[in-house]
């Protein structure tokens, strides 16, 4: 990363790259799309945009799993995770040893797709996504990166942020969170097919309008991590304890020495408990 671009992250907590696939390359993920496009999901109406009036529409269109199509449709992807363009920021953005968290997954829309609340700015605060500044360093636990295969003119919505908001410190208001009343701080920028754009993903706060174009929306989402933190968790067998320990290690386990011998991770469906301990002392599942 040049100086110009370290100054725009620090200080937007965003930067969008220009023109880094060639023609053949959106040609190729474009025609990977074609391929799965009628199998891409639509969600139910209403899950992304949680009662707001500015938000509402149909439901969203999101698909995981592009690394596991068959080939050639998986090619551009693959290339997509490694590709120097991202190595070369995201050793500064995520400190060397990167590793992906969880995607690629292509996020589609067509006129009327409902737009997802904002989010991120910290709230509340995870360690595993927190951006922080040191020795003349930035580091950001989470930084997701959107390839975006077509263009993305100004009003036609999709991703929108909160400059800044990653240093904020006081919590997101309402009207911002739903842009029913977004106090003109909410900023949707304008792309085209082939930009890359990086954002600190749970330090801003971040979110999507309304998809307004005739023309389709074509994102494909990638989220990276410090080699120390974990978000995502892509099998979710493999945090069982005893999976991540050793059937040998926690067999005749209590319950809540069970609870502390999950692996990493922030996406556990609700599997792990919180422990509490009672006034006579006893340590059991919250």
């Amino acid at each position: 990363m040049d100086k110009h671009e370290l100054y725009l992250w620090d200080l937007t907590g965003y930067l969008i790259v220009r023109n880094v696939l060639t023609a053949e390359e959106l040609a190729a993920a474009n025609a990977a799309i074609d391929y799965c496009q009628d199998k891409i999901p639509v969600g139910e109406a209403g899950l992304g945009s949680r009662g707001s009036n500015a938000l509402k529409g149909t439901g969203r269109l999101e698909m995981h799993g592009l690394l596991e199509l068959p080939k050639p449709h998986c090619e551009p992807f693959r290339k997509m995770i490694a590709h120097p363009a991202l190595v070369t920021r995201l050793n500064v953005m995520c400190g060397r040893y990167f590793r992906l968290d969880h995607g690629p997954l292509i996020i589609a829309g067509v006129k009327g797709t409902e737009g997802l609340t904002l989010h991120g700015s910290g709230e509340p605060h995870k360690p595993v996504v927190a951006y922080h500044h040191q020795n003349g360093t930035p580091y950001c636990g989470g930084v997701t990166v959107t390839w975006q295969l077509t263009d993305v003119a100004e009003g036609d919505g999709g991703f929108v942020c909160v400059p800044g908001s990653h240093k904020s410190r006081y919590p997101m208001p309402d009207g911002v969170r739903t842009c029913d009343d977004d106090l003109g701080v909410v900023i949707q920028p304008p792309m085209q097919a082939g930009d890359v754009l990086f954002f600190m993903d749970g330090a801003q706060t971040h979110g999507t309008h309304p998809w307004r174009s005739e023309n389709p929306r074509r994102s494909v989402l990638i989220k990276y991590a410090a080699r120390d933190a974990v978000r995502g968790v892509p099998r979710k067998e493999l945090f069982l304890p005893e999976v991540w320990w050793g059937e040998e290690i926690v067999d005749g386990m209590t319950e809540a020495q069970r609870a502390v011998m999950y692996g990493p991770g922030v996406h556990h469906g609700g599997v792990i408990k919180p422990l509490t301990v009672d006034e006579d002392g006893t340590v059991r599942i919250e």
